[in-house]
């Protein structure tokens, strides 16, 4: 049983580690020149690209490797030849499982390991920003894309696609709903589940003009927000205006209306705008942080993953009770 699948899924599986041996060689071609600079703004295409392919990568395991791992024999007919034999369902799916959940957590594993030392220059130096200028590796777009929970992902996908196919039994449409799946949950996970994986910290801070990093608005209704800098490599959740008595200002005071120009004016000198907002710290308002903290990023690793071996685990579950019911 473990030659036939080995047969079955030697070319998805050598294709994609093809491609991570020359993902590997660019990465380790280009990695030694980063370290010690302080300017990365030449790495931004491949920074974007390391980041992309690691969220291709579970998707490409979960449509390419999960969905025709079961679906394709159920399409052929060729599960009952084999069943009909010694093999029993339980040992078909779980040599099946096996083997594709070991070949995509070692991708994911040995793809998000290279990625993550090749950033370790580009991520030491976010560390230390307080403004918007860079994305710390705790950054939800960036969490994603280093550390360990990309095995999670991987493997997370591989069932996925198992699952789903063993409900549709038609590769293309469990390819299709594989994919939105996934790409949901990867989606939800970061916005609504792990921010609050562990409590939140919040700071106050005085308004400074030094320290306003952002102000937004519009013509109709003038300035709306401002913001202030971040901690140092920390995921912020929120930058919010306290009135006096400690409650969101929405909107902003009047007062500080006039500190955007006039339609027709131009655009304002550097630091002028900043200078004038200060007036809210002056009349009692402050800024208030709400933020996860660079020192987190392993916790958060760690309890990420976890989440996405439970829910990998319980789609197994679901997936041996199916094979069950399978003619």
């Amino acid at each position: 049983m473990t030659w036939l699948t080995w047969r079955q899924f030697r070319v998805p599986a050598l294709s994609v580690f093809a491609a991570l041996v020359a993902i590997g060689v660019v990465l380790a071609v280009t990695g030694p020149d980063l370290v010690g600079r302080t300017n990365f703004s030449d790495q931004d295409t491949l920074f974007g690209g390391t980041i992309l392919v690691l969220y291709l990568l579970p998707a490409a395991i979960g449509v390419f490797w999960g969905v025709p791992l079961i679906t394709r024999e159920l399409e052929s007919g060729t599960h009952s030849l084999v069943w009909n034999q010694t093999v029993t369902r339980k040992r078909w799916l779980t040599t099946k499982l096996g083997f594709g959940l070991l070949a995509a957590m070692v991708a994911a594993g040995l793809l998000g390991w290279a990625v993550s030392w090749w950033a370790s220059p580009i991520d030491a130096l976010s560390a230390t920003q307080t403004d918007r200028g860079m994305l710390s590796r705790i950054a939800p777009v960036v969490f994603g894309a280093r550390g360990i929970v990309p095995i999670g992902y991987a493997a997370f996908a591989l069932v996925l696609g198992v699952a789903v196919g063993m409900l549709l039994k038609r590769t293309v449409a469990a390819m299709a709903v594989t994919l939105a799946v996934l790409a949901a949950v990867l989606l939800l996970v970061p916005n609504f589940v792990r921010p609050y994986l562990l409590p939140p910290e919040t700071t106050t801070v005085a308004i400074v003009g030094d320290d306003i990093t952002n102000i937004t608005g519009d013509d109709t209704h003038g300035i709306l927000e401002i913001g202030t800098r971040n901690p140092p490599g920390a995921w912020v959740l929120a930058n919010e205006t306290l009135d006096p008595n400690g409650n969101v200002a929405d909107p902003l005071p009047v007062f500080v209306q006039s500190c955007a120009p006039r339609p027709g004016q131009g655009p304002p000198e550097r630091g002028s705008m900043e200078a004038c907002m200060s007036q809210l710290g002056q009349h009692g308002y402050q800024q208030r942080v709400t933020y996860q903290p660079g020192s987190r990023f392993w916790p958060l690793q760690w309890l990420e993953l976890a989440l996405y071996l439970a829910m990998t685990a319980l789609l197994t579950w679901f997936c041996f009770r199916r094979v069950r019911h399978l003619s």
